[in-house]
């Protein structure tokens, strides 16, 4: 099923922002009926939601893919006894946990991320140089005891992560591997719509590591600071500016520009510290036992739809990238004239017909003003109006999200255009 019906639609958009939002995304993704806010931190991704999530998902899901990742889909509920092994289960380390109780008093954790829990997994498939290497990667609900929930689906409490973690001989078999990802996540970024506002991004390690790389969104919304060389494309995070690292990268001070922006992602060398914990190790070709060298790289999915909104929307509403857009258009019919909704619910079966994806406004209780606002406030990249003045034309009235005026075209213009996909 390619299209939809607004009147079957269960959500309805609402004219007013939602007074416990102070995010841009939060306020235009809860008017336009694309998630719910539960609770601080915590959203359900409704029809319109689900449908963008899942088109970043698959566009994430080709990349990783085509480096050799294998996905799995691991527990969210952890053994204690796995992560005291790194040091990661005491809360003075890891300080976001949420912890939980069996009914016979055993604690267990609800993971935050998945180095130790894969790590195990691994000791029982990797003994040998020949098994390596190896990326294994996952979609899953990861939950974070955040103290500050407040930029909407930017920073939850529970939220979707992709998280890869590569699996090496060596430090350099390592370090050709994470080359690769830097280019991979660039493209995710790209396909997404926002590569033009991405930057890889020197940073802080965390308790990873001491240094990582991340891809920061430039947007006024940022939580972050960075600095940013625009013609090496690289930037550096305001918390490891220094002497050191900008000698260590070639950049000079005066050539930085200083703005705000969201880290949309983010890999880490792990090196053999999990590795080591767990009892992860290989036998190289001299029969030596050697720990495996590894990686993580991590994109939270809500937090780029979050961010792709953020950076992209205007002052009528969202703008959808078609790579993740809900639908490729959105056909309006305005009035209640018989002829002009037959003409409509001909273009509309015609579009599904073609395999394109429509929502259709077909609801005969709302006025034309009603029906632009909601089209401009849902952000579909192409809009097409049937009315009494473009069927005096012969037409449908085609404009895209970001222009101000259309053009009428016939049914057959408007399907060889998106089916091409050359406006």
């Amino acid at each position: 099923m390619e299209g939809m019906r607004q009147s079957q639609l269960f959500t309805k958009t609402k004219k007013e922002n939602p007074s416990d939002e102070v995010a841009k995304n939060a306020e235009l993704l809860i008017r336009g009926g694309f998630v719910h806010k539960e609770m601080a931190g915590v959203y359900s991704y409704l029809p319109l939601g689900l449908k963008v999530l899942k088109k970043i998902e698959n566009i994430i899901r080709e990349e990783m893919d085509a480096v050799g990742g294998q996905e799995v889909f691991m527990t969210t509920l952890q053994n204690p006894e796995i992560w005291k092994k790194s040091n990661r289960w005491d809360d003075s380390v890891v300080d976001n946990w949420f912890k939980t109780k069996l009914k016979n008093e055993n604690e267990l954790g609800m993971a935050f991320s998945h180095e130790e829990a894969l790590t195990n997994i691994l000791t029982n498939y990797v003994s040998s140089y020949k098994d390596l290497p190896k990326s294994v990667y996952q979609f899953q609900n990861k939950f974070r005891n955040e103290l500050r929930a407040k930029s909407g689906i930017l920073r939850g409490r529970e939220f979707m992560m992709k998280d890869l973690y590569s699996f090496d001989l060596d430090e350099k078999s390592f370090q050709e591997f994470y080359e690769k990802m830097k280019d991979v996540y660039k493209n995710i970024f790209q396909r997404v719509g926002i590569g033009h506002l991405t930057y890889l991004t020197f940073a802080s390690g965390g308790s990873f590591c001491k240094y990582s790389h991340e891809f920061q969104t430039i947007t006024p919304a940022g939580e972050d600071t960075i600095y940013i060389d625009e013609n090496k494309a690289i930037a550096v995070n305001k918390e490891v500016l220094n002497d050191e690292v900008l000698k260590s990268l070639d950049l000079n001070e005066k050539d930085l520009v200083e703005q705000k922006a969201i880290e949309v992602g983010n890999i880490f060398t792990l090196g053999t510290k999990y590795s080591e914990a767990l009892g992860l190790l290989y036998t190289d070709e001299k029969g030596e036992k050697k720990p495996v060298f590894m990686g993580s790289y991590g994109i939270g999915l809500g937090r780029l739809m979050g961010t792709v909104v953020e950076a992209l929307a205007d002052d009528k509403g969202i703008i959808w990238p078609e790579s993740i857009a809900p639908f490729q258009i959105h056909l309006l019919a305005l009035g209640d004239d018989e002829k002009v909704l037959i003409k409509a619910n001909k273009v509309y079966e015609s579009l599904e017909k073609a395999g394109i994806e429509v929502l259709f406004d077909d609801r005969l209780e709302m006025s034309a003003g009603e029906k632009f606002a909601d089209a401009d406030l849902l952000g579909m990249p192409y809009r097409a109006v049937i009315s009494m003045r473009s069927m005096k034309e012969n037409g449908i009235e085609l404009k895209k999200r970001t222009e101000e005026k259309g053009k009428i075209i016939s049914l057959d213009e408007l399907l060889n255009l998106l089916k091409s996909n050359n406006y």
